[in-house]
């Protein structure tokens, strides 16, 4: 059995000190368990460098200002925060999470004295869908919710009470026998996955999602710069779910999901093709740190 998350060894950096893993703590009556008013991060570090740490840290202090907070630290800083987690732990490939949230001076949906608190954690995580799900493509279900519409919602943080929905389709999903699940928006447009991106190929030609209705995320960004590279054509549109009749391959794109292959979403079938699997090697090759000339 895996060992429980608040039970692991290590340290946690909270609030610019290292505590204990195991004492990284918060009151029951901290705002951001009840109001949902979190956000965090997802970031992957490769040779011990922390990918695109600057665009994470930022997005992170972004989150926060759309939910009405200031993050009480710069990039810079958080960098740092990242960095050390990393070498106390003594890791050099594993995941990291930043997080920020209210803490408990005021509980009530107004809460504009409560003290913002920051944590890091890290932690190894291979992979996350089944290596051998993923070699051959994973499988989606459908899900039941949308992606809300950006009038009722903060979508461009990545705000922790956004995921609600996105746990509950995932684990019918996984009751079903799938590895996720994909997720419309508010008029039934094809949108994302419940923690990653979602693209698809037609015609050696790349079909995503436009990213205004739900996270642009980094990995996203960086695949698309990636398939450019190569001269692959990547238009960004709205896409009904019935289009993906006429699409051949269908990959996901995250922090977690890194590259990942698509072979099913509900009755549409995709395979792995020469388009994703590319991507999939460009990425990796993208991540790992570049040796200096000297060396």
């Amino acid at each position: 059995m895996a060992v429980p998350f608040d039970q692991r060894d290590g340290v946690i950096w909270f609030d610019g000190n290292f505590v204990d893993w195991k004492d990284a703590k918060v009151h029951v009556l901290t705002h951001g368990l009840h109001y949902g008013s979190c956000v965090f991060e997802g970031e992957r570090a490769y040779g011990g460098v922390v990918f695109k740490q600057d665009e994470h840290h930022q997005r992170l202090i972004t989150s926060g200002q759309l939910l009405g907070f200031d993050i009480p630290y710069t990039v810079a800083e958080l960098n740092h925060a990242a960095e050390e987690t990393l070498r106390l732990n003594n890791l050099v490939d594993a995941y990291l999470r930043p997080v920020a949230w209210r803490g408990s001076e005021m509980m009530g949906v107004s809460a504009q004295n409560n003290t913002i608190h920051v944590a890091f954690a890290a932690w190894q995580w291979p992979s996350y869908f089944n290596p051998e799900e993923r070699a051959k493509g994973i499988r989606l279900d459908i899900a039941e919710f949308r992606r809300p519409d950006p009038r009722t919602a903060p979508c461009k943080s990545k705000a922790a009470g956004l995921y609600m929905i996105c746990t509950i389709s995932k684990h019918a999903a996984e009751k079903k026998g799938y590895a996720d699940a994909l997720m419309l928006d508010f008029e039934d447009n094809v949108a994302e996955a419940t923690g990653a991106n979602v693209f698809f190929v037609q015609d050696g030609k790349i079909h995503t999602p436009l990213a205004d209705r739900f996270l642009d995320g980094i990995t996203r960004r960086t695949v698309i710069d990636l398939a450019k590279r190569r001269g692959i054509d990547v238009i960004e549109r709205r896409i009904k779910p019935e289009e993906m009749t006429g699409f051949t391959e269908a990959f996901l794109t995250g922090t977690a999901a890194e590259v990942t292959p698509v072979a099913e979403i509900g009755p549409y079938t995709f395979k792995p093709g020469a388009i994703t699997l590319g991507l999939m090697d460009d990425y990796f090759a993208e991540v790992m740190p570049k040796k200096v000339a000297a060396e």
